[in-house]
């Protein structure tokens, strides 16, 4: 997969096909729901499969103040998409210019000159141009006026509730990253710097790596069972989000021990998945104590690790 972001730089081998636009956050089940049918489109049209996103998100110009901390971050969202079987992405620099746009100006410079495409697939809730005036209704029209075919992926459900970024991020805050995975394609994701901290652990045993400059939304404080990606090599982790209240220390920090990992990770960057989350956060009455319960976090996590 190609990944572009400027219209201006999109070769004519992008042109023409089938678009889909949207945040795509998380690329959950939902959006791979509209992969799919964006890939057929794009077979029917003789053209490739492309995603127009946004970087930042819209909200965080128009709301600061209620703009959610992301699930994924640029590579991180194309590398899915990719997956997915997605031709390119093209990541739009958003400005205030760009979101004043009204909904026909939006529809021309982005589909029209832009991409040329053939068929746009959007899901149902979908809106676009300045004050999100751009309704799919609106959509449809301005796609009949320019002969362009419009297709209407309807939403996913897990249970009684529909897959969307803001249940995903609901439960992600709330530390039930086992629901969240089966709401996403892949296991959720984090990643950071590792930095210097106390060596607590590798005093008793467990050396952690410090994982700083986190730039999307954190899980839910607890004891959480998974993978670290260290360039190509992946290793089982079991990872603290909390502080460690056994040494009297409350500052919140994520910690991953990365289990048969002896070499040095300081001022490299890591990559976090979380599969389940093991227990709470707690103090020990001693520090054997507190050693018992990590030998028994990395056994579940080992196990976790080579089931899932």
């Amino acid at each position: 997969m190609k990944l572009f972001r400027q219209l201006e730089d999109l070769p004519s081998e992008f042109r023409g096909g089938a678009v889909s636009i949207g945040n795509f956050d998380g690329v959950h089940r939902g959006h791979a729901r509209i992969v799919e049918r964006l890939k057929q489109a794009s077979a029917e049209a003789g053209g490739p499969a492309v995603v127009f996103t946004f970087d930042p998100h819209p909200v965080r110009l128009l709301r600061p103040q209620q703009a959610p901390p992301p699930l994924t971050w640029t590579d991180r969202k194309a590398t899915l998409l990719a997956q997915l079987g997605v031709d390119a992405m093209l990541v739009y620099p958003t400005d205030e210019q760009f979101l004043s746009l009204t909904p026909t100006a939006f529809f021309e410079r982005v589909v029209l000159d832009g991409l040329d495409a053939r068929v746009v697939v959007e899901g149902p809730n979908f809106f676009f141009g300045r004050g999100r005036a751009g309704t799919v209704e609106v959509l449809e029209q301005l796609c009949a006026s320019a002969v362009r075919r419009l297709e209407i992926v309807r939403p996913l459900r897990q249970g009684e509730d529909y897959i969307s970024s803001s249940r995903v991020r609901e439960l992600v805050s709330r530390g039930d990253v086992a629901t969240a995975r089966q709401l996403l394609t892949e296991p959720y994701r984090i990643r950071g710097m590792v930095t210097h901290g106390a060596g607590r652990g590798s005093k008793i045993g467990f050396p952690t790596a410090n994982i700083d400059a986190i730039d999307t939304l954190l899980p839910g404080q607890g004891v959480y069972a998974g993978r670290a990606t260290l360039g190509q090599a992946v290793w089982p982790a079991a990872i603290n989000i909390g502080p460690n209240p056994t040494f009297g220390d409350h500052t919140l920090k994520v910690e991953a021990h990365l289990i048969e990992y002896e070499d040095s990770l300081y001022g490299q960057p890591l990559e976090v998945d979380f599969l389940a989350r093991l227990r709470d956060i707690r103090s020990f009455d001693s520090v054997e104590r507190l050693k018992e319960q990590l030998a028994a976090d990395v056994q579940k996590t080992r196990t976790l690790c080579a089931t899932k």
